[in-house]
């Protein structure tokens, strides 16, 4: 008997050695030119773990994975899947291929990585199945987590996600305030140690604010290492989840998820088979790898739209900005109503002579007199215009003029109110012309207790990308949910805001002179932003008395220069007519510069201090260089090397004058040409708080 129970106990203690010998051992999977190594294992206590190093270099440290689930109407917790995990097996697999995108930054696309698959199960008597998928390209990993189709796990609700990103130190940190309802802040430039996110307290300006964590940050982080790394942390194909917030452990520089919770409390309602977003962690030791980076558009579905050709990229001018500076007004009761025909009908004159192929109409449907700032269920009906609007005749007048109306659906958040209206709207839409659509969610939420980053939320977005696709209509979001690359799979999808715009500037504080150099190293790692750049009378006091402290923070000139840096589909010139027509020379740029590529160069980036890129214009040999700089002047010497050899070019440089600054004299410029060669260097001079703006066009 006692030799029995000895060989029970043997044969015990050997499985368990035999477990955790299986469970320390790493799996790792390189980068296709292997300088990223990604590596996976369960530790002791049963936990995911993975690691990751760029050129021998750590990019991050051990970091766990896991989530707390529960059943779906029930308080009952299931075994977490984030102890006691076991690996089942592992599957590996490598890609590459190409693909072409209805728009964007470059013609073509590389889609090349390898792919680690994890199946885990719980190690109890009722195991719950999960995958953990990685993708490793070149420049950095993708990773989300797959619920399979099991009889254990049907309808379950996340109560907490914990993936982490151990970092290596204390990193220089570009972000934001972690909160569930805005992204409208002006970024920060600090140590990880420094972060202070109840800075978002003093933004009053802001409608709907949601702070929830003084060591929260959102995403995308750009992040830059003390040993020359840049890392850049945000997530891709956000679809039925919440958006992910990051808290920040100041001891470890630990970064960890923290999903935008829902009206109870709940982040997310799931149905096995289902799966999260993916995690993305992009590096590089240059800046410019960063913001050309594709690896977030690689990790969204491919375009849901078999015949993309009624999508199509403008420039386009609009009623918005004269609000703004107080000209006018969104409502009637005000007696300064904007939208109204003769105005309007102006608009449509300037943008015909100009060349604009869209008119922008705001305040032009009953309803906003009683309702800004309320959180009021009914607001808008998206079909009645106010009398002094006629709808009919600006139909016709903009048709026999060559120019198309978009259309302006201001949500007031009463998001169950647009939804009921949704197909009349677009309905209302399509039989008066108008193929595009800014919406916007300005206030909090309703139904009430909802974030506008939530689960519901974000599957609303969706909702609507998809509607718009079913009416041919294109799509630019306002107070949306940040980016993650869903405009791959939905292209009618052109833009967003999800950030701090240019119209701060016209009645705030403002936005900071290096709000532009950051911006493309977050903000717009998800995807193109409808930034309404292109203003030239520079100071409020212009237009409004009482706007004596109020000015856009940049010169002239990078106003131009945003053209280029600022890649997105749909551009506004976003100032008034009148200010166009009295410096109709630097105004040529605008008209000229492109809205879709064939490829884009980044000649040289430092998140925080400057930018240049150049882009070629889709179908054509014609070429745009932008370049921006901080608070800080500039000089640089750029090569045009990305030109064709044995051609000429004409280059008209639309610098900044030699005595433009930001704050004291933003709007003089200079415009000069000369002819220059793939061989040519231009040598430029940037203000502080500057820009130039550079068009290169070939000589026949």
């Amino acid at each position: 008997m006692l030799t029995q129970r000895l060989l029970i106990l043997l044969v015990t203690f050997i499985t368990s050695i035999n477990v955790i010998n299986a469970q320390a051992k790493k799996t790792t999977v390189n980068s296709p030119d292997k300088n990223i190594i990604l590596s996976f294992w369960i530790n002791e206590a049963g936990t995911p773990m993975y690691a990751c190093t760029y050129k021998t270099k750590d990019v991050i440290l051990p970091s766990g994975m896991g989530f707390t689930i529960k059943e779906n109407f029930s308080k009952t917790f299931l075994p977490s899947l984030r102890f006691n995990l076991a690996v089942i097996k592992t599957e590996q697999q490598s890609v590459d291929e190409k693909w072409q995108p209805v728009w964007g930054e470059v013609k073509e696309i590389r889609d090349n990585y390898n792919q680690l698959t994890v199946h885990l199960t719980q190690t109890n008597s009722t195991p719950v199945l999960m995958d953990i998928v990685f993708k490793v390209f070149n420049d950095g990993v993708g990773f989300r987590y797959e619920f399979p189709q099991q009889k254990n796990l049907n309808h379950f609700t996340i109560a907490d996600e914990y993936t982490e990103f151990h970092l290596t130190g204390n990193h220089k940190a570009f972000w934001i305030p972690g909160d569930y309802d805005s992204n409208e802040f002006n970024p920060e430039t600090t140590n990880l140690s420094e972060v202070d996110a109840s800075k978002s307290l003093a933004y009053n300006q802001i409608n709907a604010r949601a702070f929830f964590d003084s060591n929260a940050v959102q995403t995308p982080l750009m992040l830059k290492s003390s040993d020359g790394l840049y890392i850049n942390i945000h997530e891709a194909a956000l679809v039925n989840y919440p958006a992910m917030n990051l808290h920040l452990d100041k001891t470890s520089y630990t970064l960890s998820s923290r999903l935008v919770p829902d009206a109870i409390g709940n982040k997310a309602y799931l149905q096995a088979p289902a799966k999260t977003p993916w995690r993305t962690i992009i590096v590089s030791d240059k800046a410019t790898d960063i913001i050309a980076s594709k690896l977030i558009l690689n990790l969204n579905e491919p375009s849901v739209i078999k015949d993309p050709s009624w999508i199509k990229p403008q420039k386009f001018i609009g009623v918005w900005w004269e609000m703004h500076v107080g000209k006018s007004s969104w409502d009637r009761a005000s007696g300064k109503h904007a939208a109204n025909t003769a105005n309007v009908k102006k608009y449509i004159d300037f943008a015909a002579k100009y060349g604009f192929s869209g008119v922008l109409v705001e305040g032009w449907n009953v309803g906003w007199e009683d309702w800004f700032g309320q959180w009021k269920e009914n607001v808008f009906d998206f079909v009645t215009p106010y009398p002094d609007f006629d709808v009919k005749e600006l139909h016709r007048y903009a048709a026999e003029k060559g120019v198309k109306m978009i259309m302006h659906h201001e949500t007031s958040s009463s998001v169950t109110n647009y939804e009921r209206q949704m197909d009349t709207a677009y309905r209302f839409m399509k039989e008066n012309g108008y193929d595009a659509v800014k919406t916007g969610y300005v206030g909090k939420i309703i139904p009430r207790g909802e974030y506008h980053d939530g689960q519901w939320m974000v599957n609303h977005y969706v909702r609507v990308a998809k509607k718009t696709a079913d009416y041919k209509i294109m799509l630019d979001a306002h107070e949306a949910v940040r980016p993650t690359g869903l405009s791959r799979t939905y292209p009618n999808w052109m833009a967003c805001e999800a950030a701090r715009g240019m119209e701060f500037n016209a009645w705030s504080t403002g936005n900071n002179p290096d709000h532009e150099t950051i911006f493309p190293f977050t903000r717009f790692m998800g995807g193109p932003m409808d930034y309404t750049p292109g203003i030239f009378e520079l100071k409020m006091v212009h237009w409004d008395s009482t706007k004596a402290n109020n000015f856009v923070h940049t010169t002239l000139a990078k106003q131009l220069a945003l053209y280029v840096t600022i890649c997105s589909p749909m551009q506004m010139a976003a100032d008034l007519p009148e200010s166009y027509e009295s410096r109709l020379d630097a105004f040529q740029f605008i008209r000229d510069v492109a809205v879709d590529w064939d490829d884009s160069k980044y000649l040289e980036a430092e998140p925080g201090d400057y930018i240049t890129v150049a882009r070629k214009a889709k179908g054509t040999n014609k070429w745009f260089i932008g370049a921006i700089t901080d608070e800080n002047k500039r000089s640089t010497t750029i090569k045009l090397d990305f030109l064709d050899a044995n051609k000429k070019y004409l280059a008209t440089i639309y610098a900044d004058a030699k005595d433009a600054h930001w704050k004291d004299n933003p709007q003089p410029y200079e415009i000069t040409t000369q002819v220059v060669t793939s061989k040519s260097q231009l040598k430029l001079q940037l203000a502080p708080g500057g820009g130039c703006a550079i068009s290169l066009f070939p000589i026949e």
